[in-house]
């Protein structure tokens, strides 16, 4: 593995909210996903955090639409976003209903 890969691997940000109620918020996984993807495990990447390719997609397609000026980018733009925040939500909710299945 690379330096600067392990680098980014040993100085990750924590998450304020899950220090303060234990619960993951909706963004936890996205930096260990972003790793896991950077090393080419993309089923790890997936399972840590499963938005993060479509929310990597939406920022190429308005930054490409920005430039290009497509004539349908808006649309795709917003499409690509509403997906990704459906991912984003439907898979912190999956986590809230896991957690509180676990709790005493």
């Amino acid at each position: 593995m690379s330096s600067w890969l392990q680098q980014l691997e040993t100085h990750l940000y924590s998450c304020p909210i899950k220090e303060f109620t234990g619960m993951d918020c909706p963004g936890c996984g996205f930096q260990r996903s972003g790793i896991a993807l950077l090393r080419g495990e993309l089923l790890h990447s997936l399972q840590l955090f499963p938005a993060l390719i479509p929310f990597l997609f939406t920022w190429l397609l308005l930054i490409a639409h920005l430039i290009f000026k497509f004539k349908k980018g808006a649309y795709y733009v917003r499409v690509s976003f509403i997906t990704t925040a459906v991912l984003v939500f439907g898979n912190f909710f999956i986590k809230m209903i896991i957690h509180f299945q676990h709790l005493p």
